[in-house]
């Protein structure tokens, strides 16, 4: 099966040192989401000064530097599903990204999770493709190795509830069918998106440090789908102080090293 033909060498054919240039002095850690309104409002709160672009034929992708009560961040806006979110992010660690932060909507399997409730994964169901080119062939994988107590830190500042779970990632979102949901729920999936299981391959082969979060959208706990605030036009202004939870994060990650 192609699935178990993982090749543990670094080096491939085509490389990311081969397509970017390294960033001297690039920021300690970079920060991410998906939501383009999301991107455009955290954007609206900086100064920012463009680092360098990511490229690819549906155009260039820019990484920018922005500061944060003092401190320096990368920040960039990744694009949902695992091949194009895993290639952008392998050409800015060949920048010079060891350090990423990933915030982003997730579709909940548990009703009681409110709206844009904060999801802290514990673990991945490999739903997807991307993951098995990067880590031996399993059907789960552990995320978050890192950090985890740190952001509960801020929560707790912040005032922020949460939740700890598996997350089901996928890569065909319509294919999300009732007796898969229901398998998934049985395997104690509390969510579902479409990189994370991919990315916490990516950076464990790659040796850098990852952390990512969800806020909670559309619920597929339901008799019938109920999108919630899944819309980037909804509750912007929540989702822009969730945001901000990275950055706070990414301080205590620096003060921490």
């Amino acid at each position: 099966m192609l699935l178990h033909e993982f090749d543990p060498s670094p080096t491939a054919i085509i490389n990311p040192d081969m397509i970017v240039k390294k960033i001297d002095n690039f920021p300690d850690v970079t920060i991410s989401c998906f939501s383009e309104k999301l991107m455009k409002a955290v954007l609206a709160l900086f100064d920012p000064i463009v680092l360098g672009n990511v490229h690819s034929a549906v155009g260039p992708n820019p990484i920018y530097e922005v500061s944060y009560k003092g401190q320096r961040f990368a920040l960039f806006q990744s694009y949902v599903g695992e091949p194009k979110c895993i290639n952008d992010y392998e050409d800015i660690m060949a920048m010079g990204s060891r350090c990423l932060i990933l915030l982003g909507n997730c579709g909940v399997l548990d009703k009681s999770i409110q709206d844009c409730g904060i999801i802290i994964p514990k673990a991945a169901i490999r739903d997807e493709g991307c993951s098995y080119h990067y880590a031996p062939p399993s059907d789960m994988i552990d995320v978050n190795h890192k950090y985890v107590d740190l952001f509960k830190e801020v929560l707790q500042e912040t005032g922020y509830p949460y939740v700890e779970g598996i997350t089901w990632t996928t890569d065909a979102c319509y294919r999300e069918t009732r007796a898969k949901v229901e398998r998934r729920k049985a395997q104690g999936a509390i969510c579902v998106e479409m990189e994370c299981a991919g990315m916490q391959a990516l950076c464990d082969f790659r040796g850098t440090d990852f952390f990512q979060y969800f806020y909670a959208g559309d619920n597929l706990d339901h008799s019938s789908w109920q999108p919630r605030s899944l819309s980037g036009n909804v509750r912007v202004n929540d989702k822009c102080k969730i945001a901000l939870l990275a950055f706070e994060l990414g301080l205590k990650i620096k003060q921490a090293k």
